[in-house]
């Protein structure tokens, strides 16, 4: 196996609803599973990003949103085996016991930190003990368990070490690399990727069928009241943000993450999903498409953090899907760097201000500059490498996105979580 094949199939994770409240649930669910006892108290204590996007997410299944909430369905009934899916069992009886402990007063959540890097510790206490759980560097990667004060080691701290070698991997590639594997490697060993097709795809079904979604409503009329019209824009478009409202408003399917968001897998996969079944492309150029886009979307992320103050999806995920875009109209090196250049160009700087609802309108505003980006690069129009933030060669570009976000976005993350903290709060 290819070790960039190896790469994407370690990060292409199901997720359960935004990954943000998973990964809380997740981690109160573990530390559940370490203590026995009635419920004194369970704080999870987050940096920024973790709990900037779970500040209003919608959560799988239930009505209520935000981190306290995924923190009491976690310990009340969440799987950790799961992993990002462990609200996938939720009951009736579940959400009304943990609504109570909400009630009470007995779970909250607090910012530990402003940072992009990943780190979430759950602390229970019980009339019988204390349990915690760390978190680090990927939403479900467990670095220390500690039952009443003793550290209990798994030997899953090695795998925050994993998940940097394999960052730095990413980093030292280049375009060429990455275009070279995508056009040459055996389509069956990149067709584990049709998964991530189906499951995104099924999302937003699922969105289409929900009475709780507008967007995709108005989104399907703006389409012709069809879903594949011959309009490839509007139909990329359809697919992408009504997967991504079904997602961000809890409705119970999971969507397959890339780099830890499943906004992020949307985004890179299903406008060229939508681009092959208008143009009835065989399978084999959407996974090689879909294998280079989700290439140029970790590449972005290993810079700029998993979570920061810049929107992801549109930024790395939209910047895979516009060179996936190139690929399937024939591009080489020469019209994806362009596409780079000119996405670089226009949407740095759109905040990430959480998991909400906010994000379909990111995504149609990202799966729009895709499109433009990748349509002008084919016909050799771009921003030149010598304005604005755009590098010498794609790769430096690909960076300065990163390094907008992380750290050039740090105070925009203080900001943008001291708004949320303080609604209804403000004077005029």
């Amino acid at each position: 196996m290819h070790r960039l094949t190896k790469i994407i199939r370690e990060d292409m994770i199901p997720a359960l609803g935004v990954t943000e409240p998973g990964a809380i649930a997740f981690a109160a669910a573990t530390a559940r599973t370490m203590i026995g006892g009635r419920l004194v108290r369970l704080t999870v204590s987050m940096n920024s990003g973790l709990y900037k996007n779970a500040y209003s997410c919608g959560l799988p299944g239930v009505e209520e949103v935000g981190a306290v909430f995924a923190a009491a369905l976690g310990y009340t009934a969440g799987d950790p085996e799961k992993g990002l899916e462990a609200l996938s069992d939720v009951g009736p009886e579940d959400v009304a016991a943990a609504g109570a402990y909400v009630a009470q007063g007995k779970i909250t959540a607090d910012m530990s930190e402003i940072s992009s890097r990943i780190r979430l510790v759950a602390s229970l206490e019980t009339d019988e003990g204390t349990a915690e759980v760390e978190i680090r560097g990927r939403h479900t990667n467990i670095v220390r368990r500690t039952v009443n004060g003793t550290d209990v080691f798994t030997g899953k701290e090695e795998e925050e070490a994993a998940g940097e070698n394999d960052a730095a991997e990413i980093r030292n590639l280049t375009l060429r690399e990455m275009l070279a594997y995508a056009e040459t490697i055996p389509a069956e060993e990149i067709g584990f990727i049709r998964e991530a097709h189906q499951m995104n795809l099924a999302l937003f079904e699922e969105g289409l069928r929900s009475s709780r979604t507008t967007f995709v409503h108005r989104l399907l009329e703006m389409n012709g009241g069809t879903v594949y019209s011959g309009d490839e824009r509007k139909t990329a478009s359809l697919l992408c943000n009504g997967a991504i409202e079904a997602r961000v408003l809890g409705l119970n399917r999971p969507a397959m993450s890339i780099t830890g968001s499943g906004a992020h897998g949307i985004m890179a996969t299903l406008p060229l999903y939508a681009v092959c079944q208008v143009r009835h492309l065989p399978e084999e150029r959407l996974l090689r498409a879909t294998a280079l886009s989700f290439l140029i979307c970790m590449y972005i992320k290993s810079w700029s953090g998993r979570l920061s103050a810049l929107c992801g999806c549109a930024l790395a995920g939209g910047t895979g899907a516009a060179c996936g875009l190139c690929l399937l109209s024939g591009g080489g090196e020469k019209e994806i760097s362009a596409a780079i250049r000119n996405m670089a160009s226009g949407i740095t700087g759109m905040i990430c201000d959480g998991g909400n609802q906010g994000c379909v309108m990111k995504g149609i505003a990202a799966c729009d500059a895709a499109f433009s980006a990748s349509s002008l690069g084919m016909t050799g129009v771009s921003v030149d490498s010598v304005h604005g933030i755009n590098g010498r060669t794609p790769e430096e570009t690909m960076r300065n996105i990163g390094r907008i976000a992380s750290p050039g976005m740090t105070g925009t993350e203080e900001t943008i979580v001291g708004i949320q903290r303080n609604k209804g709060t403000d004077s005029p």
